[in-house]
């Protein structure tokens, strides 16, 4: 009997930085491994992630899901994270809609971290199923080690004290640096967090963006320390580095001519993702900083929220109209001659990728992290928001590819004298000793997407799970109840993971 072609099926939920890792994922399954590949995308009003969905290659096909709306769901101030669970629990009804209507349905889904809910899906199609993280390890054991940790960080241990938390096997995360709902007291976005480790342990598989090189520590981990894998009884697929690699374009961008005009390794691009937003008082240190470092820059720069902020739902063009009238008086003409200020968005990955860039001040996101690494390029760490702090450190204290204010600028303001001491340490004192350093790592991170490598295998592996048959006779249950006796507080009889439930 001829062996069936595996058709997989992504669900990315809302955001470039879900999406995009989502799209490369699919394009890798395509074209190294010969599936069938059909992306769900939950789509926002966010200009860049329509423009996304309608400019990606046509290897496999793209169902955007119909909008959806949580307003009377969460209220109008709720977080990123509460929004985006709201919008994907909500569309579970229309996922299940969208693969019943197919003439092939698909014989594998992948969800990514937000998307967790959507596995019961799977289990009614006997799918085998999948988690995407586009995050690096550490996150990610985290997150599936929180679960048996639930009491004790639900009842105040690590709050009160502000303890270190501790996963066997792996490096500590210190208080400062976990996510802000572990950082409180228990509330919804910790038990939806919790509920998301609990989800992803019923998976066959967690794949995550990251390479053995990078994280060698906890990647060994969580494949062989005995507490950690009593606790975390998932295999997890390091396939990364996963990203966009720069490529012809059909318009030439001014940023690139520009650049084409600067000395190698010279300029500072500086940028805080898709939705990363200062306030009026840092936008003015930022300026007067790089001002003062009298190194060239590209500065991709959003109008001032009052406290700064973080949000790619709702990131639009504004400001797109070049009006820069909240930047300091004087200083684009203090600066013509070296530096490029530009609104609100620029071409990341062909920047990155550009001779004439040698560092990049970044928030950390994980896919701009990796696309730095991945094109030799040292990073000044200014995390905003959820892991960013995570990756930062792993950037600053394992990797020693980035270094970063003593300030968290998600919480004070960092002045010009410590901005313009960055970008001259990056950029001139210690830029050879981090840059072998970085070189190393883009160096190793080809070698583990090539032919053989640890990725590539890593990747093949999930592949001949499904092309050799292993497939589950009854599907691995879907049960919070096995982690009652741990923590206490996430098996509710209140608790609905079907599509019908609220945020």
């Amino acid at each position: 009997m001829a062996i069936r072609k595996p058709h997989a099926a992504l669900l990315a939920s809302p955001g470039m930085g879900h999406l995009i890792p989502v799209l490369e994922l699919g394009n890798r399954l395509a074209i190294h491994h010969g599936f069938d590949i059909t992306v769900f995308a939950v789509q926002t009003d966010a200009p860049p992630t329509k423009s996304e969905l309608h400019t990606n290659p046509n290897l496999f096909n793209i169902i955007v899901l119909p909008p959806v709306d949580i307003s009377g769901l969460v209220d109008a101030g709720a977080t990123i994270f509460t929004q985006i669970i709201a919008m994907m629990r909500q569309s579970i009804s229309n996922l299940r809609s969208a693969i019943t209507a197919m003439k092939s349905r698909p014989t594998v889904l992948i969800v990514d971290l937000f998307g967790t809910e959507s596995l019961v899906i799977a289990d009614e199609f006997e799918m085998l199923k999948y988690v995407y993280v586009p995050n690096n390890a550490w996150f990610v054991a985290m997150t599936l080690y929180v679960p048996t940790l639930d009491k004790e960080v639900a009842e105040g241990e690590y709050v009160c004290e502000k303890k270190p938390l501790r996963i066997p096997g792996c490096k500590p995360v210190r208080f400062e640096d976990l996510l802000d709902l572990l950082q409180g007291r228990k509330n919804q976005m910790y038990d939806d967090y919790v509920r998301i480790g609990v989800e992803m342990l019923t998976a066959d598989g967690v794949l995550v963006n990251t390479w053995e090189d990078l994280e060698h520590t906890t990647i060994g981990a969580l494949r062989d320390h005995k507490i950690l894998r009593q606790a975390v009884n998932v295999p997890v697929h390091p396939i990364g580095p996963m990203i966009r690699l720069a490529g012809p374009s059909d318009s030439r961008s001014k940023v690139l001519d520009w650049l084409d005009m600067q000395p190698t390794r010279s300029v500072l691009y500086v940028s805080f993702g898709s939705g990363g937003t200062l306030s009026v008082q840092q936008i003015t240190e930022l300026a007067a900083g790089l001002e003062l470092s009298q190194k060239r820059f590209i500065w991709v720069v959003r109008p001032p929220m009052e406290h700064g902020g973080f949000n790619y739902l709702s990131a639009s063009k504004e400001g797109c109209d070049g009006t820069l009238d909240y930047l300091p008086n004087g200083f684009l003409a203090r600066t013509h001659k070296v530096g490029l200020v530009v609104p609100v968005w620029a071409p990341q990955t062909e920047i990155l990728a550009h001779p004439s860039v040698g560092g990049f001040l970044s928030h950390c996101g994980w896919n701009s992290t990796i696309e730095s690494i991945v094109n030799g390029v040292p990073l000044i760490a200014w995390p905003f928001y959820a892991e960013q702090n995570m990756n930062a450190t792993m950037l600053v204290e394992e990797a020693g590819v980035a270094i970063r204010s003593k300030l968290l600028p998600s919480k004070e303001v960092v002045m010009r004298e410590e901005i313009e001491k960055m970008v001259r340490r990056i950029m001139v004192k210690d830029g050879n000793e981090i840059s072998a350093r970085v070189e190393k790592l883009k160096n190793s991170a080809e070698k583990a997407l090539s032919k053989g490598g640890s990725s590539y295998n890593s990747l093949s592996q999930v592949a001949m799970e499904y092309m050799g048959g292993l497939r589950r006779t009854k599907p691995k249950p879907y049960s919070l109840s096995s982690y009652a006796s741990v923590s206490g507080s996430v098996n509710s009889p209140s608790r609905d993971l079907g599509p019908s439930c609220a945020g």
